[in-house]
């Protein structure tokens, strides 16, 4: 069901303007992102043709203003902001914005399960940006990644029709590098690698 007009302008102001946004404002914002993505419909799809499960470049737009607005910059992506991100990832059957979502999506991934590991990233603006290389500020070993974060995400991919290549790789990379620990020699049975 998709929310009134007024609601996702009301998020949206208030992620861009007040000085203390609960994140899961931002969350609730992607999840109505998320249902026009679904439907073709809502506020997220006014005044232009949009097509169900498809993800244009106004989706991958109001993604990025959601996740890199100024009063998130300094919090890394909540838990709540990925699972709707893995929902619209799974929603959208069709891509119509040039790989710029699957880039968005990856990074702030990457950037939730490196920060809920305790693990140093940098700002939003910085680490979601479609100039910024994921290679420049990703966890590249498994050393103080968190297990339970590794095995949420691989959940999150496990039998999708569409998995993202460039997430894909860093999980894999971190599991492998992971192997020595107890927990993490079940993880790669819960990644399906087929495309």
């Amino acid at each position: 069901m998709s929310a009134p007009a007024g609601t996702l302008t009301d998020l949206i102001r208030t992620i861009e303007t007040s000085p203390i946004v609960d994140r899961s404002a931002a969350a609730q914002a992607l999840s109505v992102v998320r249902d026009g993505v679904l439907t073709g419909e809502g506020p997220t799809a006014a005044g232009r043709v949009h097509f169900s499960r498809s993800l244009d470049s106004g989706d991958y737009g109001w993604c990025n203003r959601i996740l890199t607005s100024a009063a998130l910059d300094q919090q890394p992506v909540s838990r709540a902001e990925a699972e709707m991100l893995f929902e619209i990832n799974d929603a959208a059957t069709e891509r119509l914005d040039d790989g710029r979502f699957d880039d968005l999506f990856a990074k702030a991934i990457v950037h939730h399960a490196a920060a809920a590991s305790g693990l140093p990233v940098p700002a939003r603006t910085v680490a979601l940006s479609p100039q910024t290389a994921i290679e420049t500020w990703a966890p590249t070993t498994a050393i103080g990644v968190n297990i339970e974060v590794l095995e949420w995400i691989a959940a999150q991919m496990r039998g999708k029709r569409r998995n993202n290549r460039k997430l894909l790789t860093l999980v894999a990379g971190l599991i492998g590098a992971a192997t020595t620990l107890p927990l993490a020699q079940s993880l790669p049975g819960l990644l399906d690698f087929s495309m």
